[in-house]
């Protein structure tokens, strides 16, 4: 096991056809069962040959591998008789008498590439003739006796499972009782104040009305409130101040772009298929902005579940409607995909864990993936549960072979369209065609010109046909196309999938039927028709209301991403070896009540940041420290340093230079000339397609930026440099590292810098402002969001005074690389 952060434990992904496990798991398949005692008793003669020349080499050849004082690889153990006799996985090794049917000799002798034992070389002929002498004996073995330290084989009990409180039913405790019944705003404030006044705590003030605003406005839209915004919140007395900033904010769709990359870090996001291999997913943002449509008209979580995972299979009302469940089903395709394997079999059984892990933490907060190769170490989820939705999925092929070498690519569905969009598809097509064929007879012109001028007039029209070049470029490949999306869809043959013995492909065991994880199961699943995939019946199960994790680990994440720590810290991990709630009854309230709102995310959120927990100011107490130090009671919020995406669409916005209405594609892609050369050299496929930087991403918001598993673009320094997910990977919540080169990154890049000189700029030029302390307060209003005190306006005003010219850039850029911008207080 490896651990993960937020106390996950994660199997490491098998490495088939290598280890010495898992070749004698496949050496052993289809073998039946003989046993050595079923022969004659052995003689003396033969029990002085095993002691002599047999158990030396045992031990000294296979002991390591496969012995109860070292380890047990394959399941197999030849440290006693009754180990060989009942053999490895799927049974023994060995056939007493017969060489031809002992597969150990078969795997000393090397004559299979894939049975090759001891895999570090091959036994000398003279021990590899001691064996087979021993075998023709009948294998007469005087350890008749298993070992006394052998375990006996884990079993699962679901019903004792079930006990844990993941897999317990959600319910609805009552609100508890309180003290200082003044407080609580909402009933959520009731449980947290029950829990701090038993702790002997009491929360910290609430904080300022300026505070409580940027606080609100990063965590719901990842930008800071405008100065009209804050002048705006500040002259509404009314009781419903707060709701209506709350509501704006909701309503907005920077909302959407916000909480879509949240929940893009669980799925491995990338405008690229696979790590290994520079190839573009000109398809992925379809999926980007369905989430973004999707958190924007507050589609009811339930259904935003069974769009991802079987929206190919579910009914619609429109054409629309149609396209967007297709759509939604890329959940299982955006992520990393190693296309470049010729081991289809692997590739395949690959992919398939990579799903089952998403999905496993995305919707319940559990390791599938440690399941792959046998039942859970730790959680109460068999082989069985793995092989069961894994079935599901292998009948839902995700990739195809494309007629090139080794090449396999994602499948892509062709979404449908109304009417209405393919007459404006038509029209716009037209009128794309007349601008290209506007600038492809400019080229032409300019080739002429260059042909036959000279000197600087050649020069000039060299420049020009390079510009148009790629004008034209952008132009064919923004011409409208038939939308697809990357997308699942049923295969023509589903069925159920055997067990691979650890996890290898090419040793398969008994076929499971395709079913779900039993201990978060309340009835049996309903049967899966003929001919389709299970998808459908997987998605009705998590989006049952019944279901014990779907909805405490949705509300937890929701928690995590407003509060900073989720009620359950291990956020991504439910089980045995994660954290307990620090509130489990708030826990299931809010799980309750989020069903009983339809859902809906939006009004869940609603209600936390309108209550009076998150209201509380994040300073400091003596107390609060000495008996919470790791604020686990919620005396105060936590302090959260704002994100890539955050950091970056904030300093945009505080320039006035931010782009607020973008989607399509990341990246222009370009096909590849002289497709032929290339496929003869084996470098790329057929529709491998070259980055060309989209116009005026500079200043687009990060969500709509390209992610690249591997290669540089213009961003990827301040993302790698403040926790980015890494887009091989999935993780429900980031690291918040503090380290010296995040500071140098701000003081020294061109990113910060340029921003620093607009927004000096237009202090400078703005005639609203006369006065150094009409640009000061106006600057402090703008970067902090807050008035400059007093302190801060002597010193501004003595930096200003060495040389007012050159300071003002200076002063601004210091302000956006302190830590008052960079936090969300």
């Amino acid at each position: 096991m490896e651990s993960r952060s937020g106390g996950m434990a994660m199997c490491r992904r098998p490495v088939t056809q290598t280890l010495l496990s898992v070749v004698f798991a496949v050496l052993i398949l289809g073998q039946t069962r003989v046993s050595a005692s079923q022969g004659v008793a052995a003689s003396p003669e033969d029990i002085d040959f095993f002691e002599s020349k047999v158990r030396p080499l045992l031990i000294q050849r296979c002991y390591e591998c496969h012995s109860h004082e070292k380890k047990i690889k394959g399941g197999l153990a030849l440290d006693s008789k009754p180990g060989w006799q009942t053999g490895g996985d799927n049974g023994p090794v060995i056939v007493p008498g017969d060489l031809g049917k002992s597969l150990l000799i078969k795997a000393v002798h090397y004559r299979d590439a894939d049975f090759e034992m001891p895999p570090k070389g091959k036994l000398p002929a003279s021990e590899i003739a001691i064996l087979e002498q021993w075998i023709k004996l009948g294998a007469p073995d005087p350890r008749s006796e298993a070992i006394a330290t052998a375990k006996p084989a884990r079993t699962i009990d679901i019903a004792e499972g079930k006990k844990f409180w993941a897999f317990q039913p959600v319910n609805d405790p009552p609100k508890p009782a309180v003290k200082n019944t003044s407080w609580p705003l909402d009933s959520i404030d009731h449980f947290v104040l029950a829990g701090l006044e038993a702790s002997s705590l009491s929360p910290v003030n609430d904080t300022d009305r300026y505070t409580w605003l940027r606080r609100v406005s990063l965590d719901l839209t990842g930008l800071p409130p405008s100065p009209e915004e804050i002048d705006s919140f500040l002259k509404d007395e009314s009781p419903g101040a707060f709701a209506s900033v709350v509501d704006h904010l909701l309503d907005s769709r920077a909302y959407g772009e916000r909480w879509a990359r949240h929940w893009l870090d669980l799925t491995g996001y990338a405008d690229m298929v696979g790590t290994s291999n520079d190839v573009f997913a000109e398809h992925a943002w379809r999926y980007r902005d369905y989430l973004i449509s999707a958190f924007n008209q507050d589609k009811p979580f339930d259904e935003f579940i069974r769009e991802q995972i079987a929206g190919d299979l579910l009914p619609a009302a429109s054409t629309e409607d149609r396209a967007e469940n297709i759509t939604a089903t890329g959940f299982f395709l955006v992520g990393d995909i190693e296309i470049v394997n010729p081991d289809k079999a692997k590739m395949e059984a690959d992919l398939i864990d990579t799903q089952m892990i998403k999905l496993g933490t995305a919707f319940m907060g559990q390791t599938l993936g440690c399941v792959r190769c046998h039942d859970h170490k730790f959680d109460p989820i068999t082989l069985g549960d793995y092989y069961g939705i894994a079935g599901m999925l292998r009948s839902s092929p995700s990739t195809h072979k494309i007629p090139f070498g080794v090449w396999s690519m994602p499948n892509s569905t062709v979404l449908p369209e109304t009417q209405a969009q393919l007459g404006a598809r038509g029209v716009l097509e037209a009128k794309k065609q007349q601008k290209i064929n506007k600038l492809k007879a400019e080229q032409t012109a300019l080739k002429q010109i260059e042909a036959t001028a000279e000197g600087k007039a050649k020069e000039e029209a060299a420049a020009k046909l390079k510009t148009l070049a790629t004008e034209i470029q952008h132009a064919e490949f923004f011409k409208p196309q038939v939308p697809k999306a990357l997308a699942m869809r049923d295969g023509s043959a589903p069925a159920d999938m055997p067990v691979y013995i650890r996890g290898n492909p090419y040793a398969p065991g008994p076929v499971m039927p395709r079913s779900v994880v039993q201990v978060a199961s309340w009835e049996a699943l309903p049967p899966i028709p003929a001919g389709q995939s299970g998808r459908l019946q997987l998605a009705n199960w998590l989006a049952d209301e019944r279901h014990p994790l779907t909805a405490r680990v949705a509300v937890n994440r929701i928690w995590q991403k407003l509060f900073g720590e989720g009620i359950v810290r291990s956020v991504d991990y439910f089980g045995v070896r994660g954290e307990l709630p620090t509130h489990p009854e708030l826990l299931d309230h809010l799980a309750t009540r989020f069903m009983r709102l339809g859902w809906s995310q939006k009004q869940l959120i609603r209600s936390l940041v309108l209550s009076r927990t998150y209201r509380m100011s994040s300073a400091n107490h003596p107390a609060g420290l000495e008996l919470d130090p790791e604020n686990k009671r919620l005396w105060r919020m936590n302090r959260q340093r704002l994100d890539a995406e955050a950091l970056r669409d904030s300093l945009l916005a505080v320039s006035g230079e931010l782009i607020r209405d973008s989607s399509g594609p990341a990246l222009v892609l370009e096909k590849v000339e002289n497709t032929g050369a290339l496929v003869q050299q084996g470098v790329n496929p057929p529709n491998y397609r070259h980055r060309v930087p989209r116009p005026s991403q500079e200043f687009d918001r990060t969500i709509y930026l390209p992610v690249l598993r591997n290669g540089p673009t213009h961003s990827d320094k301040l993302r790698t440099l403040f926790d980015f997910v890494d887009p091989a990977m999935i993780a429900g919540q980031r690291n918040q590292s503090v380290v010296p080169t995040q500071l140098l990154f701000l003081l020294n890049n061109e990113l910060v810098r340029k921003r620093s000189g607009v927004i000096a700029t237009q202090l400078l030029a703005d005639p609203g402002l006369e006065t150094m302390e009409e640009k000061l307060a106006a600057l402090w209003l703008r970067v902090y969001n807050r008035p400059i005190t007093t302190i801060e306006r002597e010193d501004a005003r003595a930096f200003l005074s060495i040389n007012p010219a050159q300071m003002w850039q200076e002063l601004c850029h210091s302000l956006l690389a302190s830590n008052q911008f960079i936090y969300r207080l």
